[in-house]
């Protein structure tokens, strides 16, 4: 599976998941918009890191919905959209059975990782979480992902509007397009 986060304008981008054989999907507007890091970056990076195969990245993977939509029209009549919309569903609350503490802590970890990067960056954060410690059991965890936030942060920045990061799942190493 291939993910993308696309600059789709000045203060907006897009998350696209793209599976072999199937439409690809895609989160436009997708939520948390960053000059700096946008937030499904920041899942992305936890869930890739830390091995969480049942968080929203994980899920799509292995066919669940994720709250990603298909670019195209399902192809056939609305009986058969209708029934590939419940089979997804469906996917997905297997997926939440099978592995529900993903999510969480995927949640858990990116908020603690965007907070922590953010201090050390010098850039502004949240009133409620000027005080709010990184709990030492979590400390390893937040430390290996600051350190690919340190490596991508720059890649984004940069990115003109139209330019993309590529990930192939779980891989944390990018592949650049540029808007042609």
């Amino acid at each position: 599976m291939d993910v993308s986060f696309e600059r789709t304008g000045e203060r907006r981008y897009a998350t696209v998941v793209r599976l072999p054989g199937r439409h690809p999907r895609r989160m436009d507007p997708a939520p948390g918009y960053d000059d700096q890091i946008p937030h499904d970056l920041v899942h992305y990076l936890v869930e890739a890191e830390m091995g969480l195969t049942s968080g929203v990245f994980g899920r799509a993977a292995a066919g669940g919905g994720g709250g990603f939509n298909e670019t195209v029209e399902a192809p056939g009549d609305a009986r058969r959209r209708a029934r590939e919309q419940r089979r997804l569903k469906k996917r997905e609350a297997f997926l939440n059975r099978s592995d529900p503490g993903d999510m969480g802590r995927s949640e858990h970890l990116a908020g603690l990782c965007d907070l922590a990067w953010r201090r050390r960056a010098g850039a502004r954060t949240p009133a409620w979480a000027e005080r709010r410690p990184i709990p030492p059991e979590d400390r390893p965890a937040v430390d290996r992902v600051l350190a690919r936030l340190d490596e991508l942060v720059p890649l984004w920045r940069d990115l003109p509007v139209g330019g993309s990061l590529t990930f192939t799942w779980p891989r944390t190493t990018p592949s650049p397009v540029l808007p042609s």
